[in-house]
């Protein structure tokens, strides 16, 4: 990503709680945020989302305390790294469908 900070923060998400980044699909490589993501990858591949039967894969790294999340976890932890108790930007939410699959009611 651009500018990464040691918690994971980059140029386009550097605030206090944003301090995930997420390993994406179709490359597994880890990120700060999509736009990051696509400023590095755009000439190799289309993004492509966690599917939700891939919501056990550890994709979500907390800047923090370095745990790995599985989707899943980090969908359900409420904004909190399960581990280390950082909360986490809950705006990130209304991005999910950018790293995994939503159902109805989601995201």
């Amino acid at each position: 990503g651009e500018s990464v900070t040691p918690l994971t923060q980059c140029a386009h998400w550097h605030f206090d709680l944003d301090i995930i980044a997420i390993k994406h699909a179709s490359c597994q490589k880890f990120d700060a945020c999509i736009s990051c993501h696509n400023a590095s990858e755009s000439a190799h591949h289309v993004p492509e989302v966690w599917q939700k039967d891939q919501r056990d894969v550890k994709a979500v790294l907390c800047g923090v305390c370095k745990d790995l999340l599985s989707v899943s976890e980090y969908m359900a932890c409420g904004s909190r790294c399960p581990r280390c108790g950082k909360g986490f930007n809950s705006g990130r939410k209304g991005h999910w469908a950018l790293y995994f699959e939503i159902g109805k009611g989601e995201g």
